[in-house]
């Protein structure tokens, strides 16, 4: 469920509804799920496998895999994905803070009195929004600081089931809405003209990686705290089904909805704080599940930015021998002043978040995916993943996983920097 939640962030809930109906409808799905499946899942097995090989996070394990080789760079190298996870972080936590805010507004019912695409304009990097961004800090600070079972595991235990029952009941609610059948015929109803469009599979490509988190070091450290008897490719199909069970409900929460009330299911990143909040405004009931879908967001935020903290924090300790409390006060207190310029300006938060989305954390997963089954070897590899698993991994997976998946992997960093992300 860590790993779940660790993937199952903003962008389920927030990016792919929209570009779902934009490139197809359920003829997207055919890529995308393709790709989630046969390459994401590849991927997240190698992370697991990579993090469980070592019992280290993305610089412990470079570092032992090749000094096993004679090399003496292997942290030099790992640093890339800690760096590129970490810089997610940064602002990721930000827009936490606007997240914490809009629950907020939707529990005082203060929709219906803004001006939301003002107010949104006037919020976002504004020194206001400092104060959420500090208060999306402590949150996430605060599960962190507790450990893996204490913390990372007891509050996804918590968040993920309550986030998927909130968002089926939101669900119901959107789909009974009149005027939604035309959402539901957007979603469903595919446009298999859009599968001759190369950027349909382009986009696909890059959603299936990003939605299950492959940046080498956020999935590796998670692996590096799984038993050996753990089964790596159960555990690695779970997070991609769930994670995409969580998007495509939340794609039929908004996208009728947006229908149902005649406002544009392609507004693309303003859906989440302009569109889906007018929703609500106008909608029989609409506070309550206002303050629902809020609330779920908010899970979601935070399930992902506990994972992205503690890529840093377990850095730090792997590297500077520091208890975990130490570790993450260091972090937070780090993060929140590099993030501070963000807050304000919103032209350098989105040049911050380009590079760091484009070229960094792709670059960490091909480095990851290199180093694990090229370097430390695919067939060792197999075997590491192959310890605990129900049904053990055949021998042809290893070219699929040396050459098909790190292969695409390059793919998706040069595709990413050509279309500017994904």
């Amino acid at each position: 469920m860590a790993c779940v939640g660790a993937a199952m962030g903003l962008g389920s809930i927030w990016m792919f509804p929209w570009r779902l109906g934009t490139y197809g409808g359920a003829a997207f799905l055919v890529p995308y799920l393709l790709f989630t499946f046969v390459l994401g899942v590849t991927g997240l097995m190698g992370e697991f496998g990579f993090g469980r090989s070592q019992q280290r996070g993305a610089m412990g394990a470079f570092e032992n895999v090749l000094r096993e080789k004679g090399k003496g760079y292997g942290a030099s190298l790992g640093i890339i994905p800690v760096l590129g996870v970490t810089g997610v972080f940064i602002f990721y936590i930000i827009v936490c803070g606007w997240i914490l805010k809009y629950f907020v507004l939707a529990v005082t019912n203060a929709f219906g009195s803004l001006d939301l695409p003002a107010y949104f304009g006037a919020f976002a990097g504004q020194p206001e929004s400092i104060v959420w961004h500090l208060l999306a800090m402590i949150v996430t600070l605060s599960i962190v600081i507790k450990g893996v079972q204490g913390g990372i595991e007891k509050s996804n235990k918590i968040m993920m089931p309550a986030l998927f029952i909130i968002l089926f009941i939101l669900m119901i609610r959107s789909l009974t809405l009149p005027g939604a059948g035309k959402g539901i015929k957007f979603l469903l109803v595919p446009d298999w003209s859009h599968l001759a469009d190369p950027m349909t599979w382009v986009i696909a490509l890059g959603m299936a990686f990003f939605t299950v988190c492959l940046g080498g070091a956020a999935m590796v450290v998670y692996g590096s705290y799984l038993k050996k008897d753990e089964d790596i490719p159960s555990s690695a199909i779970n997070t991609a089904f769930w994670t995409t069970i969580a998007s495509l409900i939340s794609a039929f929460v908004t996208i009728p909805a947006a229908f149902a009330f005649n406002m544009d299911p392609q507004a693309g990143p303003p859906l989440l704080f302009i569109t889906v909040p007018q929703i609500f405004q106008a909608m029989p009931g609409g506070y309550l599940f206002g303050v629902l879908f809020f609330l779920c967001v908010t899970f979601a935020a935070i399930s992902s930015a506990i994972n992205l903290m503690e890529v840093p924090v377990e850095a730090v300790m792997d590297r500077f021998k520091l208890s975990r409390n130490k570790s993450v006060i260091i972090v937070a207190l780090l993060g929140f002043l590099v993030g501070l310029p963000l807050d304000i300006n919103m032209n350098l938060f989105g040049m911050f978040a380009d590079f760091v989305t484009v070229y960094l954390v792709p670059f960490g997963a091909v480095i990851a995916a290199f180093v694990f089954f090229w370097i430390y070897g695919v067939d060792r590899a197999r075997q590491e993943i192959n310890r605990g698993a129900a049904r053990p991994l055949g021998k042809w997976w290893e070219f699929h996983a040396k050459y098909v998946f790190v292969l695409t992997s390059v793919a998706v960093l040069i595709l990413g920097i050509v279309v500017g992300g994904f």
